[in-house]
């Protein structure tokens, strides 16, 4: 007979229930269990565990005096409800209790406890005094359903090799489509992970799904790329991200991990006379790590060209900033199509400015050419078509 006493509840955000679901399913593996206080010293003081690179200690510390006082108060064996957005989403098995240094934790993610860093400041405020370890329950359905789709793609092509590429896309740009075919000549299969934060995103993850799936489906070879979701949680955060990235991809099934040199987590420093990078710290993780070039485009070559193999001087460079890039779209501006394809502009811009036109119906036939038939066009199809009237030189 079941139970009738309700259990004490242990809230968290839907950061941390994204973090112990990739734990739980093994995706972080060789670490599958919140840490015990001897572990995280263990961890703290080798950065590894279990024989591999591990960056920081995995635990589970939710801030707020309700989650305070129930962890000053639990005994081992208690039953603890894992509750989400007033939702029970789990529950844990108390085994250990331990007081944790929220700065010295945050240094350990971020390199730095400076709040005034926006991403410091943000698990700052989620970050409690206490850590808690035990066997929990989760729901890990999407995680198992991301690992089927990888498994049924490389089986459709028979992958020998599959390379996995981390990407916000925020937005998509030419640089980024250099760097996945560039993936594309050495591996069978490439697995695109879309980072998909918590916090605010200046464009949606629902609109930069839509793009890369309209640019996979349009211009690369039939059923060798895939773009599956990853909850950016703040586990990937700063120096470390290359380190995750690489336990994640290797427990998604992948054997290579491309990244691009201007990768924010490469974490550059000199070392015995020598440039050495986070990659260098890697052990046990059996993946192979390359790294693309810097992709600028040249106004002297007139196209998009490695750094390292382009003879002119960066003053001819411009380069693929994805802030400037958006910044130009929220101004409701079609960047020039040397930084991102036409298409994908006209896509994004028409999703940031829904029925911007007052006729546009009119707008369209007044100023584009038209093929004598009455049609409905959209929004994106003008932009599109505005872009190819940029594009025409014989007046210019």
């Amino acid at each position: 007979m079941a139970s009738l006493r309700k259990n004490r509840a242990l809230h968290i955000d839907q950061e941390a229930l994204s973090a112990l679901a990739l734990l739980k399913s093994g995706i972080l593996a060789p670490v599958t269990q919140l840490m015990n206080e001897q572990q995280c010293a263990q961890v703290l003081e080798t950065s590894m565990f279990d024989g591999s690179t591990f960056p920081f200690p995995f635990i589970l510390s939710p801030r707020g005096r309700t989650n305070e006082s129930v962890l000053l108060s639990t005994k081992k064996g208690e039953i603890l409800d894992l509750v989400c957005d007033q939702e029970i989403r789990g529950e844990i098995c108390i085994d250990e209790v331990f007081a944790i240094d929220p700065s010295k934790r945050l240094h350990q993610i971020y390199g730095t406890e400076d709040l005034s860093h926006p991403g410091v400041n943000a698990t700052f405020k989620r970050l409690g005094k206490y850590a808690i370890c035990g066997n929990y329950t989760i729901d890990v359905t999407s995680i198992t359903s991301i690992r089927q789709t990888i498994k049924n793609a490389k089986e459709q092509v028979g992958a020998k090799h599959i390379t996995a590429i981390f990407m916000a896309a925020n937005p998509l740009h030419r640089a980024h489509e250099r760097l996945i075919r560039q993936s594309l000549e050495r591996t069978d299969l490439i697995v695109i992970f879309l980072l998909k934060p918590y916090n605010s995103s200046d464009l949606s993850y629902e609109i930069r799904d839509e793009v890369l799936q309209f640019f996979v489906k349009n211009y690369l070879p039939f059923n060798r790329v895939i773009v599956v979701p990853l909850e950016n949680s703040y586990i990937f955060a700063g120096s470390n991200e290359v380190i995750l990235d690489a336990i994640v991809a290797k427990n998604y099934g992948c054997d290579r991990l491309m990244i691009g040199q201007n990768h924010a987590g490469i974490g550059m420093y000199y070392d015995r006379n020598a440039n050495k990078s986070v990659i260098d710290r890697m052990k046990g993780i059996d993946i192979e790590v390359s790294m693309s070039s810097e992709y600028v485009y040249c106004n002297m070559c007139k196209t998009l060209v490695s750094i390292q193999t382009c003879p002119h001087g960066h003053h001819h460079h411009i380069s693929y900033h994805s802030e400037s890039i958006l910044e130009l779209m929220k101004q409701g501006l079609l960047p020039p199509a040397v930084l991102v394809r036409k298409e994908i502009s006209s896509l994004i811009v028409a999703s940031l400015y829904p029925g911007r036109f007052k006729n546009l119906a009119k707008l369209y036939y007044d100023i584009m050419p038209i093929n004598g038939l009455l049609e409905e066009h959209s929004e994106r199809d003008f932009y599109e078509e505005l872009m190819n009237l940029y594009q025409t030189t014989s007046l210019t």
